[in-house]
């Protein structure tokens, strides 16, 4: 049976990179080698592997995959530091802002 792996990488400029892959040290060893000069990572050289989660099917890594891109900094970096009391509040602050009545007169 096949892996697959969603992954985050921190960019030489401290931004993030969040990809899926079959393999996975193959694929940070792209992005550190600059294979395609197209890529997000390419200009922003060296990358360090700074997250990775396995899963069974393709479809499963590439709806983390979105998960993860969808979240703010502040909440990759909690899992950075596998630190999920954070990641709840952070998750729970959010829905608390857009549950909020609105107090515009609009």
């Amino acid at each position: 049976m096949e892996i697959y792996w969603t992954y985050m990488l921190r960019c030489a400029d401290d931004s993030f990179y969040v990809g899926v892959t079959n393999d996975l040290e193959y694929r940070v060893n792209q992005h550190n080698f600059g294979f395609d000069p197209k890529c997000y990572t390419f200009k922003r050289r060296p990358v360090e592997l700074v997250y990775c989660a396995d899963f069974h099917h393709v479809d499963e890594a590439i709806a983390a995959e979105k998960r993860l891109k969808g979240w703010s900094r502040a909440k990759k970096m909690a899992l950075i530091e596998n630190d999920w009391p954070k990641i709840s509040r952070l998750a729970r602050n959010y829905w608390m802002r857009l549950c909020r009545p609105s107090t515009g007169s609009g």
